[in-house]
């Protein structure tokens, strides 16, 4: 669901990482790209929106004012909405290269 919340805001390479193998923290990082600040608040506002009509909350929302980096966390589950510019420079991908990298489901 995050997942298509973040496409339905148009953010770009949307891709979800299966950790459970890996970490213990959480099972899942779903990471997407934006194009400034504006677009980071509105997939942030559109995943918090159709997860909570799923009874979904977040456990916290961080980075959300300058919107380079906003970490949605829901135990479970991490969302990362990352400018072109961070995204590059964490690059999570990279990191976490050890964990499966599953289908993001089209629309």
């Amino acid at each position: 669901m995050a997942a298509r919340c973040a496409s339905a805001k148009k953010a770009s390479d949307i891709k979800v990482l299966d950790l459970k193998e890996v970490t213990s923290f959480t099972d899942y990082f779903v990471i997407c790209s934006v194009a400034n600040a504006r677009q980071g608040h509105a997939v942030c506002d559109e995943i918090e929106g159709g997860l909570k009509e799923m009874g979904e909350r977040p456990v916290s929302i961080e980075g959300y004012d300058p919107g380079e980096w906003i970490l949605m966390d829901y135990g479970d589950f991490l969302v990362h909405i990352f400018s072109v510019t961070a995204r590059s420079f964490y690059d999570l991908e990279r990191l976490w290269r050890h964990a499966k990298s599953l289908d993001v489901p089209a629309d």
